[in-house]
């Protein structure tokens, strides 16, 4: 009895061993490769698998999920030739764990490398002021997408989305195109109030004729025209002399009211008098008389 134990005992440790070697569990959302003495020979998918101890070994185990790779900044020179800096984030998962262990020495590697020589291409197909325009950006995300797709096919990746998420301007050309907005601000404002102040001149223009028809209808109706505008100009004469006494740097300039008045006389006995007044009866008339 104690001899058939001694055999039995070392046949069954070997058995055991040898189902506890050739038992490999995969977890849910990775997948294996199995290599039988250095050559490819399977892929283990998620789950309990067999393998041939002292033949086969695991050459790698791989997350199928999606991953993030952050590409750091990256200097590109846009269309215009002005330097920017560039950083991106892909979005991507093994989609053929073969093709992505045998095809390629480090798909992680490859792929930054890809995403930067294809970033800089289409940074510079574009001119600075469509870099950072958010219909140029999602363009220009879709464009990198569609490339890095084609490209990583063959390794077995699948490129889900490219995100740009910053472009950085030097400190020069953000100086530039501050005091470029700036210089437009002033020129929108300069001619807003130009504008403005032509509607001005022109309502003012409007409001002086109108003020003179209606005081020239309102004289030419009045018998003593001549004396309801004499009253009129030295309103304003005296009008005149009382501002010009308030103003703190203003001169005081001496006139004749007798003189003015006499001037305005002889101006209003023509005939060719604009508002038609006859001096001799005071009254107005129509040129054509």
């Amino acid at each position: 009895m104690d001899s058939l134990l001694s055999i039995l005992a070392p046949m069954i440790l070997v058995i055991v061993g040898y189902t506890v070697g050739s038992t490999k569990i995969v977890n849910q959302g990775n997948k294996a490769l199995v290599e039988r003495l250095g050559k490819y020979n399977k892929t283990l998918n998620p789950g309990l698998n067999f393998i041939v101890p002292f033949l086969d070994r695991i050459a790698v185990e791989e997350t199928t999920k999606e991953q993030v790779l952050d590409i750091e900044p990256q200097q590109a020179i846009t269309k215009d030739n002005i330097s920017v800096e560039v950083n991106a984030v892909v979005y991507w998962r093994i989609n053929n764990l073969y093709k992505a262990y045998y095809d390629v020495e480090d798909v992680q590697d490859s792929i930054k490398t890809l995403v930067t020589t294809t970033l800089r291409s289409e940074i510079g197909s574009l001119p600075l002021d469509e870099t950072y325009s958010s219909s140029s950006r999602t363009q220009l995300n879709k464009n990198l997408l569609n490339q890095l797709k084609e490209a990583a096919d063959s390794w077995g990746i699948e490129v889900i989305r490219v995100e740009v998420q910053e472009i950085t301007l030097p400190k020069t050309v953000i100086e530039s195109l501050e005091k470029e907005r700036e210089a437009e601000s002033e020129k929108k404002a300069a001619i807003a109030r130009a504008e403005g102040e032509k509607k001005a001149a022109i309502a003012k223009a409007e409001g002086t004729v109108e003020s003179i028809a209606m005081i020239s209808k309102a004289i030419l109706e009045q018998p003593n025209s001549r004396q309801v505008l004499q009253y009129l100009i030295a309103q304003q004469y005296v009008d005149a002399n009382q501002k010009l006494g308030e103003s703190p740097n203003s001169k005081v300039v001496f006139m004749d009211p007798k003189a003015l008045t006499e001037a305005m006389t002889d101006l209003l006995s023509t005939p060719e008098s604009p508002i038609g007044v006859n001096p001799g009866n005071g009254s107005s008339q129509s040129p054509d008389n």
